[in-house]
């Protein structure tokens, strides 16, 4: 079982920085791949960034309305994983949510490829 709590998001003016946290509990987190999720109001749930270790190496994916302005990070001995978001614009705007795959054989790129999700935080990037 994993249980994830976001933190971090809130009110932030274009151009500024949010550091979102994802605490996880009732498992470690060394064989997870840990993702970001955004949904905007009347959009879809779209893939931020993931996090994965596979063959013993780290991957990070982003998606490409993110390049270059978030970084996602882990911190395995505190069980966490950070979306460090710069940059911020109005269209970032929307309820991120931190999730866990336990089983990626098929890509973690899709929300359907996750098992686990937390109960979101609120980011509002005003123009």
């Amino acid at each position: 079982q994993v249980q994830l709590v976001e933190s971090g998001g809130g009110l932030v003016q274009a151009g500024g920085s949010l550091r979102l946290s994802c605490g996880a509990s009732g498992r470690t987190l060394s064989t997870y791949v840990m993702g970001w999720f955004r949904q905007a109001p009347g959009k879809e749930r779209q893939f931020v960034a993931a996090i994965a270790i596979i063959w013993s190496s780290r991957r990070l994916s982003y998606a490409d309305s993110v390049k270059g302005r978030f970084t996602i990070s882990r911190d395995n001995a505190k069980n966490t994983v950070y979306l460090q978001m710069d940059s911020l614009k109005p269209e970032d705007t929307a309820v991120y949510y931190c999730a866990v795959a336990t089983n990626y054989a098929s890509g973690y790129l899709r929300d359907a490829d996750y098992n686990y999700w937390g109960q979101g935080t609120q980011v509002t990037v005003s123009s």
